[in-house]
């Protein structure tokens, strides 16, 4: 059977409009993709129903249709997305709705059982305890928001051989995007572990739209076109295996090192859990095919987890983040200044609040060449249930100082709002259920998850890591940037931090791997001095892969980093200068 295309036209929700119609009008695919969905997103969802209670999916999704619905059908193009967020069905009427206005008659179905919200007290008398994945603490009286399990993408399979020409979905995995039309073309069994493991793969390579073609890349001077970025297509085999490429014509770059940081992204162990299938990502084999196509071979697949992931959101109070400027001289002990008359000025001072975080960004140069060059920025966030302590009150205080403090004082903006807590926890995967509805008729299926008692499946020999030669201890280093050498991409899991780092070539990363320890990377970086901080080896991959656990605080929506989804942590690391092998330097003679 030939391979099934599988494209993406979306990696967020505020993703470009137009690579809908640039995905289905620049060279032949089967199935048009978009990921709508961040674990941030659920919340902004959560908002804009309480403004509009017909709300809760992502509307870009319904303009990108508008444009290209019919040519989909006229080239019997699926279109598989998770844009309907906390309300499938409500997107799925819309997408109707917009089909009977355009003059077309295409088979909508829809794919729920994702949201948990009206079922967490069944469950919780079933014994789930709901207890946060990452600190191990109980959900208690909290009031939860949203709660939705991700789900797999045999739902989207079902909802495909049901004749479904646009299927679109709650929370399922970004992956199960390109699982659920791989699986319906091939007919994959649920068992088909080394197949689902692959498609698991490549799409986690494509889920986040152009970061598989050169955005967001380490070396982003190597990647042409970078103005204006392909989208990547999954070309995906009936073995599971799979060719990343993109149009011709359209900018960007698909090569190893572009796939190699894709799959870096946001992940943790090798053992990468879904709900269909674990795809062990220490077997996954790269190989350049030709110019942009790049080949994922040799993916191997284990059972699925026995709980479903759910991702919760409860409403976590008030928070102000305020931003002092600081000029010139004496920075550290002007913000010592502001600080103590701050709290002096507020009774119960720091303790009058549920939180309290300073950071001094220390942004200045000393003999400065501009005035701009001279600043530093104190941010001070403070956190609260109760949202008048946060508000005027509170900024009042601060601006009472404005004459009375430190000198060149000045303000360098503030914010108050609401923010949700991110609570990721699991229940029993037996305990979610896929319901898809096509053209009105619904049906149930039964949930994927680890093999039954007594079966087995037969796995055959694990290829292990390539044996690593030991450190050379008596050669040559020279201080040189770690990114000269190496790659990074880094991104957030809830209040974790994943931080990919890898080699550009087998000599490379028999030194990375050797140098870059858990210790050394706490060196490196002081913020993770004191967390926990997990370590995985990638050698099929060249990599080095990093869990910060805690460095996020509670989530992005709660986290007071100016950098709040870690985006950039991986060329932070890259900027730090470390002893680097003469042999390994790139301007040093072969």
């Amino acid at each position: 059977m030939e391979p099934i295309r599988i494209a993406n036209c979306s990696g967020f929700y505020g993703d470009r409009l137009e690579a809908a119609a640039e995905m289905v009008s620049g060279g032949p695919i089967d199935v048009l993709t978009g990921d709508w969905l961040a674990e941030l997103t659920m919340l902004i969802l959560w908002k804009n129903r309480l403004r509009d209670p017909g709300a809760g999916f992502a509307r870009t999704f319904l303009t990108q249709m508008e444009a290209v619905m019919g040519t989909c059908l006229d080239r019997s193009v699926k279109v598989v997305s998770n844009a309907g967020g906390l309300a499938p069905a409500r997107l799925a009427e819309e997408l109707e709705a917009l089909a009977a206005r355009l003059g077309l008659s295409p088979v909508v179905a829809y794919v729920e059982g994702d949201d948990l919200l009206g079922r967490l007290g069944e469950l919780r008398a079933e014994g789930a305890d709901l207890a946060n994945l990452d600190t191990g603490e109980p959900l208690g009286e909290r009031e939860v928001l949203t709660a939705n399990a991700y789900l797999g993408g045999f739902g989207i399979a079902d909802a495909l051989g049901r004749g479904a020409d646009v299927v679109v979905t709650g929370r399922v995995t970004d992956a199960a995007l390109v699982v659920g039309p791989a699986a319906w073309h091939h007919g994959w069994s649920r068992t088909d572990y080394d197949a689902l493991a692959g498609a698991v793969v490549a799409g986690h390579v494509i889920e986040c739209g152009t970061q598989a073609t050169g955005g967001n890349f380490a070396f982003f001077e190597e990647v042409p076109g970078l103005e204006h970025l392909g989208f990547p297509v999954a070309e995906v085999a009936a073995d599971g295996s799979s060719v990343i490429t993109k149009h011709p014509g359209q900018g960007g770059l698909v090569s190893v090192e572009t796939v190699t940081a894709q799959l870096l992204y946001e992940i943790g162990p090798p053992g990468y859990a879904n709900p269909d299938v674990t795809a062990r990502f220490d077997t996954i084999g790269l190989a350049e095919e030709g110019p942009d196509r790049v080949r994922i071979r040799g993916v191997r697949g284990e059972p699925p987890p026995a709980g479903a992931k759910v991702a919760m959101n409860y409403l976590g109070g008030v928070k102000t983040t305020l931003t002092m400027m600081l000029t010139g001289l004496d920075v550290e002990q002007k913000a010592a200044a502001f600080e103590a008359a701050l709290w002096d000025s507020i009774e119960g001072g720091r303790k009058a609040f549920d939180s309290v975080e300073v950071q001094l960004l220390r942004t200045d140069r000393p003999d400065p060449p501009s005035n701009e060059a001279a600043l530093a920025s104190l941010r001070v966030t403070v956190r609260d249930r109760d949202g008048d302590k946060v508000g005027r009150a509170f900024t009042a205080k601060v601006t009472e100082l404005a004459l009375a403090s430190y000198p060149g004082l000045f303000g360098g903006g503030s914010e108050t709002r609401a923010y949700g807590v991110y609570w990721p926890a699991t229940v029993p995967a037996g305990a979610v259920r896929q319901e898809v509805v096509v053209a009105g008729e619904r049906r149930l299926l039964e949930p994927s998850g680890p093999v039954a008692p007594g079966e087995t499946v037969d796995r055959g020999p694990a290829a292990g890591p390539p044996p690593r030669r030991s450190p050379r201890s008596d050669e040559q280093v020279a201080p040189l940037p770690l990114g000269r050498v190496a790659g990074a991409r880094s991104g957030d899991k809830g209040g974790n931090a994943n931080l990919g780092v890898w080699a550009r070539h087998d000599e490379a990363y028999e030194w990375l791997a050797a140098f870059l320890t858990t210790e050394r990377l706490r060196q490196l970086l002081p913020e993770a001095a004191a967390l926990e901080v997990d370590r995985y080896e990638l050698a099929n991959l060249r990599a080095v892969n990093f869990v910060l656990h805690g460095l996020l605080g509670e989530g992005v929506a709660s986290s007071s980093r100016t950098d709040a989804q870690a985006k950039g942590l991986g060329e932070y690391l890259r900027a730090k200068v470390v002893p680097v092998p003469l042999r390994l330097h790139p301007a040093w003679p072969a």
